[in-house]
């Protein structure tokens, strides 16, 4: 004879349980037991599990936008979600991400389950991107909700664009697909020797390769590193390669295993004109000739100005008609002054440290100026000099075996450049 606890042995889980629920209910255990046990001897285990089984319900899946003027409350709880579910989900949120920084438009999935006993609908996970490179969800569990913030996987590929000058760079650039950033990227690694003012005529041209990180989906996220560069500038060609050194710091290098990085930048400004060169000229506001003991920068308010170089900031705040004012002493020998800003990076102030390309300041119109533009200045000794024409200390020179890999590295960013040019036309021509 097979007892009751031998068959839910058997079976387990569901099935188990809806027998224990059945014989429980039964008014007449003892006869109900008799009964069972009797269909049980002529019926196959299998077939009580058949009879027995449950399908699976898939979860309720939806998807919520927070609307102009809303907020996470009130998005989640006009689908119907009680707000006290509501509250401690955005509690958990608060460990990994403040919710005060969603936007409108965000995108929330929500996944809800029903238990079967009431089918009442349980919030099992809220899960959104604030950003294409991450994931934030918050999730139920037997304590309540948990809240987890991961970083998505992104893929890396290379493309590459190049372009004759015409008129500018900018429009050259604009006209081959060579998108934004990368532009930037190209014109911050040569403005180390290039003055971006002076030193292009038509006819100069470019070369660049560049990474661009990609989602699951093969969608773009973002631009990633420059890897190689190419600028022939009135006939002179400057091949610049990314190379990280057996210490694992990675600098650009040109054909020599030279480092392409100066002690300072001659432009620590992106996008801007050149409105007044280093020398005597008369001045706008006083009317009369005076030394210009620097050079500047026409740009639009609240363009970014980069500290040229590494150091340490000697003096920050208002100096007189020279306005907002920062200087960086270098080193023993050099120094860079910034003026007219319409203010500084948050956090600076005297004997802050800063590194080359660190945002310092904006552009502004403080002080004796007629219109928003940087007043950049180098010191060299104690006294100003032009900034356009003074020798810039050089950087790091490969040599031995750290040469030999870098040359052998420079070989295959030169080949791959080429294959990819080569793969772009073949595609330009079959569309």
């Amino acid at each position: 004879m097979v007892s009751i606890a031998t068959v839910m042995a058997i079976l387990g889980g569901t099935a188990g349980y809806l027998l224990s629920d059945h014989y429980s209910n039964a008014t007449d255990t003892a006869l109900s037991a008799s009964a069972a046990e009797s269909n049980v001897m002529t019926s196959p285990v299998g077939s009580v599990t058949e009879t027995a089984s449950i399908p699976d319900i898939e979860p309720r899946r939806e998807t919520v936008i927070l609307e102009k003027g809303s907020n996470l409350m009130a998005t989640l709880t006009a689908t119907g979600l009680e707000r006290t579910v509501a509250y401690n989900a955005i509690e958990a949120l608060r460990d990994v991400y403040n919710p005060r920084k969603l936007r409108a438009g965000q995108e929330f999935d929500l996944v809800y389950s029903a238990p079967m006993e009431d089918s009442i609908e349980l919030l099992d996970e809220l899960s959104f991107q604030p950003d294409p490179e991450t994931i934030v969800s918050v999730s139920r569990t037997d304590s309540g909700f948990e809240a987890s913030s991961d970083k998505i996987e992104l893929t890396t590929k290379k493309n590459v664009a190049s372009g004759t000058i015409e008129q500018s760079l900018f429009l050259a650039a604009e006209r081959n697909g060579v998108p934004i950033p990368v532009l930037m990227s190209l014109i911050e690694l040569y403005s180390y020797e290039v003055d971006f003012q002076r030193d292009i005529q038509p006819g100069d041209s470019f070369e660049v390769m560049y990474q661009e990180l990609e989602n699951d989906k093969g969608e773009r996220v973002r631009y990633g590193d420059l890897l190689y560069a190419s600028m022939t500038l009135s006939g002179h060609e400057v091949r610049l390669y990314s190379y990280t050194d057996s210490n694992g710091e990675t600098d650009f290098y040109n054909q020599k295993g030279e480092s392409y990085r100066r002690a300072l930048m001659r432009t620590p400004i992106n996008g801007a004109r050149l409105s007044s060169g280093f020398g005597k000229r008369k001045h706008p506001i006083l009317g009369y000739t005076k030394m210009h003991n620097g050079i500047d920068f026409a740009a639009p308010r609240g363009t970014p100005i980069f500290a040229a170089g590494n150091g340490t900031i000697a003096k920050i705040g208002r100096n007189g008609g020279y306005g907002n004012y920062i200087r960086i002493r270098h080193n023993d020998s050099y120094e860079t002054a910034y003026a007219h800003m319409k203010g500084f990076a948050k956090g600076l102030k005297q004997g802050s440290r800063v590194k080359q390309g660190d945002v310092i300041g904006y552009v502004g119109t403080t002080g004796a100026s007629t219109g928003p533009h940087l007043h950049y200045e180098i010191l060299k000794n104690n006294a100003q000099v032009n900034p356009i024409r003074v020798k810039m200390p050089s950087g790091k020179k490969l040599k031995g075996d750290e040469l030999k890999t870098f040359l052998a590295d420079a070989d295959i960013l030169r080949k791959q450049y080429a294959e990819l040019s080569l793969d772009n036309r073949k595609l330009a021509s079959a569309q």
